[in-house]
Protein backbone atom coordinates (compact mmCIF):
# COMPACT_ATOMS: atom_id res chain seq x y z
CA UNK A 1 0.00 0.00 0.00
CA UNK A 2 1.19 3.33 -0.73
CA UNK A 3 0.26 6.73 0.91
CA UNK A 4 1.13 9.63 -0.85
CA UNK A 5 0.94 12.86 1.15
CA UNK A 6 2.40 16.69 -0.56
CA UNK A 7 3.65 19.46 1.78
CA UNK A 8 4.87 22.83 0.72
CA UNK A 9 8.36 23.29 1.26
CA UNK A 10 9.49 26.70 2.11
CA UNK A 11 13.33 27.18 1.19
CA UNK A 12 15.07 30.90 2.00
CA UNK A 13 18.22 31.44 0.35
CA UNK A 14 20.08 34.10 2.50
CA UNK A 15 22.91 36.12 0.67
CA UNK A 16 25.06 38.50 3.47
CA UNK A 17 27.63 40.88 1.77
CA UNK A 18 29.93 43.21 3.39
CA UNK A 19 28.68 46.47 4.36
CA UNK A 20 31.25 48.99 3.53
CA UNK A 21 31.74 51.58 6.08
CA UNK A 22 30.58 54.46 4.25
CA UNK A 23 27.20 52.59 4.59
CA UNK A 24 27.12 51.63 8.54
CA UNK A 25 25.68 54.63 9.92
CA UNK A 26 22.52 54.26 7.33
CA UNK A 27 22.13 50.76 8.75
CA UNK A 28 22.46 51.28 12.13
CA UNK A 29 19.04 52.04 12.74
CA UNK A 30 18.23 48.88 11.29
CA UNK A 31 20.11 46.77 13.63
CA UNK A 32 18.36 48.39 16.65
CA UNK A 33 14.96 47.02 14.63
CA UNK A 34 16.68 43.69 14.58
CA UNK A 35 17.49 43.53 18.20
CA UNK A 36 14.42 45.14 19.90
CA UNK A 37 12.47 42.78 17.65
CA UNK A 38 14.61 39.99 19.02
CA UNK A 39 14.01 41.45 22.28
CA UNK A 40 10.26 41.39 21.17
CA UNK A 41 10.65 37.52 20.32
CA UNK A 42 12.17 36.19 23.49
CA UNK A 43 9.61 38.21 25.21
CA UNK A 44 6.60 36.92 23.78
CA UNK A 45 8.07 33.09 24.13
CA UNK A 46 8.79 33.35 27.78
CA UNK A 47 5.25 34.38 28.39
CA UNK A 48 3.97 31.69 25.93
CA UNK A 49 5.79 29.63 28.33
CA UNK A 50 4.22 31.15 31.25
CA UNK A 51 1.05 30.44 30.22
CA UNK A 52 1.04 27.08 29.38
CA UNK A 53 2.47 26.31 32.70
CA UNK A 54 -0.26 27.55 34.46
CA UNK A 55 -2.62 25.97 32.28
CA UNK A 56 -3.90 29.16 30.18
CA UNK A 57 -3.84 27.08 26.65
CA UNK A 58 -6.10 29.65 24.92
CA UNK A 59 -4.01 32.86 25.92
CA UNK A 60 -0.59 30.84 25.51
CA UNK A 61 -2.11 29.99 21.67
CA UNK A 62 -2.86 33.87 20.99
CA UNK A 63 0.95 34.39 22.33
CA UNK A 64 2.54 32.18 19.96
CA UNK A 65 0.44 33.45 17.23
CA UNK A 66 2.02 37.02 18.08
CA UNK A 67 5.30 35.51 18.07
CA UNK A 68 4.66 33.87 15.16
CA UNK A 69 3.73 36.72 12.74
CA UNK A 70 7.79 38.46 14.69
CA UNK A 71 9.02 35.06 13.46
CA UNK A 72 7.37 33.19 10.12
CA UNK A 73 10.77 30.95 9.80
CA UNK A 74 10.33 29.60 12.93
CA UNK A 75 8.60 25.79 12.63
CA UNK A 76 8.84 25.10 16.32
CA UNK A 77 6.52 28.09 17.05
CA UNK A 78 3.91 26.97 14.45
CA UNK A 79 4.25 23.56 16.09
CA UNK A 80 3.77 24.32 19.48
CA UNK A 81 0.49 25.63 18.59
CA UNK A 82 -0.29 22.88 17.57
CA UNK A 83 0.25 20.71 19.87
CA UNK A 84 -1.78 23.48 22.40
CA UNK A 85 -4.83 23.06 20.13
CA UNK A 86 -4.08 19.27 20.32
CA UNK A 87 -4.06 19.18 24.11
CA UNK A 88 -7.36 21.29 24.45
CA UNK A 89 -8.86 18.74 21.60
CA UNK A 90 -9.09 21.16 18.40
CA UNK A 91 -7.41 18.44 16.15
CA UNK A 92 -8.11 20.20 13.08
CA UNK A 93 -6.53 23.26 14.43
CA UNK A 94 -3.70 21.38 15.10
CA UNK A 95 -3.37 19.57 12.06
CA UNK A 96 -3.51 23.21 10.24
CA UNK A 97 -0.53 24.57 12.50
CA UNK A 98 1.43 21.33 11.98
CA UNK A 99 1.03 21.15 8.29
CA UNK A 100 2.61 24.34 8.88
CA UNK A 101 5.69 23.92 10.26
CA UNK A 102 5.96 20.84 8.21
CA UNK A 103 6.35 23.34 5.09
CA UNK A 104 9.42 25.16 7.27
CA UNK A 105 11.12 21.80 8.18
CA UNK A 106 9.84 18.99 6.01
CA UNK A 107 12.73 16.77 7.63
CA UNK A 108 11.32 16.44 11.49
CA UNK A 109 9.87 12.85 12.42
CA UNK A 110 8.57 14.33 15.34
CA UNK A 111 6.05 16.84 13.49
CA UNK A 112 4.80 13.99 10.95
CA UNK A 113 4.21 12.01 13.73
CA UNK A 114 1.68 14.75 15.89
CA UNK A 115 0.08 15.39 12.30
CA UNK A 116 -0.84 11.55 12.21
CA UNK A 117 -2.14 11.87 15.30
CA UNK A 118 -4.19 15.01 14.84
CA UNK A 119 -5.67 13.56 11.23
CA UNK A 120 -6.25 10.10 12.84
CA UNK A 121 -8.09 12.43 15.69
CA UNK A 122 -10.42 14.11 13.09
CA UNK A 123 -11.03 10.37 11.41
CA UNK A 124 -8.76 11.39 8.36
CA UNK A 125 -7.26 7.85 8.17
CA UNK A 126 -5.68 7.78 4.71
CA UNK A 127 -3.73 10.54 5.42
CA UNK A 128 -2.82 9.90 9.27
CA UNK A 129 -1.55 6.83 8.01
CA UNK A 130 1.02 8.76 4.95
CA UNK A 131 1.66 10.84 8.17
CA UNK A 132 3.05 7.89 10.06
CA UNK A 133 5.02 6.57 7.21
CA UNK A 134 6.28 9.47 6.53
CA UNK A 135 7.78 9.58 10.58
CA UNK A 136 8.84 5.99 9.74
CA UNK A 137 11.11 6.59 6.86
CA UNK A 138 12.70 9.68 9.02
CA UNK A 139 12.79 7.59 12.36
CA UNK A 140 12.33 4.02 11.88
CA UNK A 141 13.14 3.12 15.74
CA UNK A 142 10.55 5.22 17.28
CA UNK A 143 8.01 2.69 18.11
CA UNK A 144 4.30 5.58 18.57
CA UNK A 145 4.74 5.84 14.76
CA UNK A 146 4.24 1.95 14.36
CA UNK A 147 1.24 1.96 17.00
CA UNK A 148 -0.27 4.71 15.52
CA UNK A 149 0.20 3.66 11.89
CA UNK A 150 -1.32 -0.04 13.46
CA UNK A 151 -4.10 1.72 14.66
CA UNK A 152 -5.44 3.80 11.48
CA UNK A 153 -4.69 0.96 9.46
CA UNK A 154 -7.35 -1.10 11.91
CA UNK A 155 -10.09 1.07 11.58
CA UNK A 156 -9.11 1.08 7.31
CA UNK A 157 -9.71 -2.69 8.22
CA UNK A 158 -5.95 -2.85 6.52
CA UNK A 159 -5.23 -5.90 8.99
CA UNK A 160 -2.21 -7.06 7.21
CA UNK A 161 -0.69 -3.94 7.04
CA UNK A 162 -1.78 -3.40 11.02
CA UNK A 163 -0.20 -7.19 11.40
CA UNK A 164 3.54 -5.72 9.96
CA UNK A 165 3.25 -2.60 11.86
CA UNK A 166 2.52 -4.92 15.16
CA UNK A 167 5.68 -6.95 14.19
CA UNK A 168 7.64 -3.97 13.66
CA UNK A 169 6.85 -2.84 17.37
CA UNK A 170 7.03 -6.54 18.41
CA UNK A 171 10.88 -6.09 17.18
CA UNK A 172 11.91 -2.57 18.30
CA UNK A 173 9.85 -3.34 22.11
CA UNK A 174 9.01 -7.30 22.93
CA UNK A 175 7.84 -6.01 26.19
CA UNK A 176 5.38 -3.28 24.75
CA UNK A 177 2.08 -4.24 25.18
CA UNK A 178 0.30 -1.60 22.70
CA UNK A 179 1.61 -4.47 19.97
CA UNK A 180 -0.30 -7.01 21.40
CA UNK A 181 -3.37 -4.56 21.76
CA UNK A 182 -3.25 -3.50 18.20
CA UNK A 183 -3.46 -7.20 17.36
CA UNK A 184 -6.21 -7.93 20.23
CA UNK A 185 -7.97 -5.33 18.25
CA UNK A 186 -7.43 -6.53 14.80
CA UNK A 187 -9.28 -9.93 15.92
CA UNK A 188 -11.91 -8.36 17.47
CA UNK A 189 -12.54 -6.13 14.01
CA UNK A 190 -12.33 -9.31 12.05
CA UNK A 191 -15.01 -11.04 14.29
CA UNK A 192 -12.45 -13.84 14.95
CA UNK A 193 -13.87 -13.77 18.61
CA UNK A 194 -12.58 -17.27 19.79
CA UNK A 195 -8.66 -16.16 18.96
CA UNK A 196 -9.14 -12.43 20.34
CA UNK A 197 -10.18 -13.92 23.68
CA UNK A 198 -7.43 -16.84 23.96
CA UNK A 199 -4.87 -13.87 22.60
CA UNK A 200 -6.02 -11.68 24.75
CA UNK A 201 -6.25 -14.08 28.09
CA UNK A 202 -2.60 -14.44 27.67
CA UNK A 203 -1.80 -10.77 26.85
CA UNK A 204 -3.47 -9.91 29.86
CA UNK A 205 -1.42 -12.91 31.82
CA UNK A 206 1.49 -11.30 30.54
CA UNK A 207 0.95 -7.67 31.76
CA UNK A 208 -1.72 -8.35 34.29
CA UNK A 209 -1.50 -4.42 35.04
CA UNK A 210 -2.13 -2.75 31.59
CA UNK A 211 -5.61 -1.54 31.81
CA UNK A 212 -5.80 -1.28 28.16
CA UNK A 213 -5.50 -5.14 27.21
CA UNK A 214 -8.30 -5.82 30.19
CA UNK A 215 -10.51 -3.47 28.12
CA UNK A 216 -10.50 -5.14 25.15
CA UNK A 217 -10.29 -8.34 26.83
CA UNK A 218 -13.96 -6.99 28.21
CA UNK A 219 -14.93 -6.72 24.67
CA UNK A 220 -14.19 -9.80 23.91
CA UNK A 221 -16.73 -10.98 26.15
CA UNK A 222 -18.94 -9.00 25.92
CA UNK A 223 -19.15 -9.86 21.81
CA UNK A 224 -19.22 -13.48 23.13
CA UNK A 225 -22.13 -12.83 25.23
CA UNK A 226 -20.34 -13.44 27.97
CA UNK A 227 -21.66 -10.90 30.35
CA UNK A 228 -20.62 -11.20 33.63
CA UNK A 229 -16.72 -12.36 32.63
CA UNK A 230 -17.19 -8.79 30.53
CA UNK A 231 -18.18 -6.96 33.25
CA UNK A 232 -15.78 -8.49 35.62
CA UNK A 233 -12.64 -7.52 33.68
CA UNK A 234 -14.55 -3.96 33.01
CA UNK A 235 -13.81 -4.09 37.47
CA UNK A 236 -10.58 -5.00 37.62
CA UNK A 237 -9.88 -2.24 35.12
CA UNK A 238 -11.46 0.41 37.05
CA UNK A 239 -9.81 -1.02 40.19
CA UNK A 240 -5.98 -0.53 38.78
CA UNK A 241 -6.96 3.00 38.42
CA UNK A 242 -9.99 4.08 40.04
CA UNK A 243 -9.17 7.97 38.94
CA UNK A 244 -8.06 7.92 35.43
CA UNK A 245 -10.53 9.21 33.27
CA UNK A 246 -9.35 7.63 30.35
CA UNK A 247 -10.27 4.18 32.04
CA UNK A 248 -13.63 5.46 32.84
CA UNK A 249 -14.18 6.87 29.14
CA UNK A 250 -12.74 3.78 27.86
CA UNK A 251 -15.29 1.67 29.98
CA UNK A 252 -18.00 4.17 29.09
CA UNK A 253 -17.02 3.51 25.12
CA UNK A 254 -17.80 -0.12 25.55
CA UNK A 255 -20.96 0.44 27.62
CA UNK A 256 -21.92 2.62 24.50
CA UNK A 257 -20.89 -0.09 21.84
CA UNK A 258 -22.85 -2.29 23.20
CA UNK A 259 -26.16 -0.39 23.17
CA UNK A 260 -25.79 -0.38 27.25
CA UNK A 261 -26.37 3.60 26.65
CA UNK A 262 -27.72 4.71 30.02
CA UNK A 263 -24.72 3.08 31.83
CA UNK A 264 -22.08 4.57 29.42
CA UNK A 265 -24.41 8.84 29.96
CA UNK A 266 -23.66 7.78 33.85
CA UNK A 267 -20.14 7.66 33.35
CA UNK A 268 -19.75 10.51 30.49
CA UNK A 269 -21.55 12.55 32.84
CA UNK A 270 -19.89 11.79 35.89
CA UNK A 271 -15.90 12.32 33.92
CA UNK A 272 -17.93 15.87 32.27
CA UNK A 273 -18.55 16.92 36.33
CA UNK A 274 -15.01 16.34 37.42
CA UNK A 275 -12.98 17.24 34.14
CA UNK A 276 -15.19 20.12 32.73
CA UNK A 277 -12.58 20.74 29.72
CA UNK A 278 -12.17 17.53 29.02
CA UNK A 279 -14.01 17.22 25.24
CA UNK A 280 -14.68 13.73 25.12
CA UNK A 281 -16.88 13.10 28.16
CA UNK A 282 -18.78 15.97 26.79
CA UNK A 283 -18.81 14.79 23.29
CA UNK A 284 -20.26 11.38 24.79
CA UNK A 285 -23.02 12.98 26.38
CA UNK A 286 -24.06 14.59 23.57
CA UNK A 287 -23.81 11.61 21.30
CA UNK A 288 -26.41 9.79 23.82
CA UNK A 289 -28.59 12.41 24.07
CA UNK A 290 -28.92 12.79 20.23
CA UNK A 291 -29.30 8.94 20.56
CA UNK A 292 -31.96 9.10 22.86
CA UNK A 293 -33.35 11.77 21.19
CA UNK A 294 -33.20 14.50 24.39
CA UNK A 295 -32.56 16.91 21.91
CA UNK A 296 -33.15 19.80 24.20
CA UNK A 297 -30.24 18.32 26.48
CA UNK A 298 -28.34 17.58 23.41
CA UNK A 299 -28.03 21.36 22.37
CA UNK A 300 -27.06 22.32 25.78
CA UNK A 301 -24.33 20.26 26.05
CA UNK A 302 -22.69 21.23 22.78
CA UNK A 303 -23.17 24.62 23.62
CA UNK A 304 -21.24 23.67 26.60
CA UNK A 305 -18.55 21.34 24.06
CA UNK A 306 -18.26 24.69 22.28
CA UNK A 307 -16.98 26.93 25.21
CA UNK A 308 -14.64 23.96 26.17
CA UNK A 309 -13.31 23.22 21.82
CA UNK A 310 -14.40 26.67 20.31
CA UNK A 311 -12.30 26.14 16.71
CA UNK A 312 -13.82 22.45 16.01
CA UNK A 313 -16.78 22.51 14.10
CA UNK A 314 -18.02 19.17 15.11
CA UNK A 315 -19.78 20.71 17.84
CA UNK A 316 -21.27 23.37 16.59
CA UNK A 317 -22.79 20.67 13.38
CA UNK A 318 -24.32 18.05 15.95
CA UNK A 319 -25.71 21.36 17.67
CA UNK A 320 -27.45 22.23 14.43
CA UNK A 321 -28.09 18.68 14.18
CA UNK A 322 -29.95 19.01 17.96
CA UNK A 323 -31.76 22.42 16.78
CA UNK A 324 -33.25 21.03 13.48
CA UNK A 325 -34.99 18.09 15.42
CA UNK A 326 -36.09 20.53 17.75
CA UNK A 327 -37.68 22.80 14.65
CA UNK A 328 -35.48 25.67 15.28
CA UNK A 329 -34.38 26.20 11.72
CA UNK A 330 -33.09 29.81 12.32
CA UNK A 331 -30.65 28.39 15.06
CA UNK A 332 -29.95 25.53 13.25
CA UNK A 333 -28.40 26.94 10.13
CA UNK A 334 -26.45 28.83 11.88
CA UNK A 335 -24.91 26.77 13.54
CA UNK A 336 -24.45 24.51 10.25
CA UNK A 337 -23.02 27.74 8.66
CA UNK A 338 -19.81 28.30 10.99
CA UNK A 339 -19.58 24.55 11.02
CA UNK A 340 -19.19 24.80 7.47
CA UNK A 341 -17.19 27.90 7.89
CA UNK A 342 -14.50 25.76 9.91
CA UNK A 343 -14.41 22.67 7.91
CA UNK A 344 -13.66 24.87 4.64
CA UNK A 345 -11.10 26.31 6.82
CA UNK A 346 -9.35 23.22 7.30
CA UNK A 347 -10.37 22.13 3.86
CA UNK A 348 -12.41 19.09 5.21
CA UNK A 349 -14.30 17.83 2.36
CA UNK A 350 -16.59 15.50 3.80
CA UNK A 351 -17.48 17.69 6.73
CA UNK A 352 -18.62 20.23 3.68
CA UNK A 353 -20.71 17.81 2.12
CA UNK A 354 -22.50 16.63 5.46
CA UNK A 355 -22.92 20.12 6.65
CA UNK A 356 -24.71 20.89 3.21
CA UNK A 357 -26.57 17.26 3.43
CA UNK A 358 -28.04 18.76 6.49
CA UNK A 359 -29.04 22.18 5.14
CA UNK A 360 -31.21 21.39 2.43
CA UNK A 361 -33.14 19.50 4.68
CA UNK A 362 -33.71 22.77 6.28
Amino acid sequence: MVYKLTFSVLTTLILTNSIPPVLASVDFPLIISQTSAKEQLDELLRRGRAYVDKGNYQQAIATYQQAARLDNDNAKIFSGIAYLHSQQGNYQAAVKYYQQALSLDSSNPNFYYALGDSLANVGDNNNAASAYYYAIQLNPQFVKSYIGLGVVLLRQKDYEGAAEAYKRVIALEPNNPEAFAIMGSSLLQQQQLNEALQYLTNAVQRFPGDVDLRLLLATAYLQQGQLELGKEQLKRASRLDSRSTKIQLKIARVYEAQDNLDEALTIYRRVSFFNRKLPEAYAGVGRIQLAQKDYLGAIITYKDLIEVIPQNPEPYFYLGVAFKERNRDKEAKKALNYAKKLYQEYNNEEGIEKVDGLLKQL
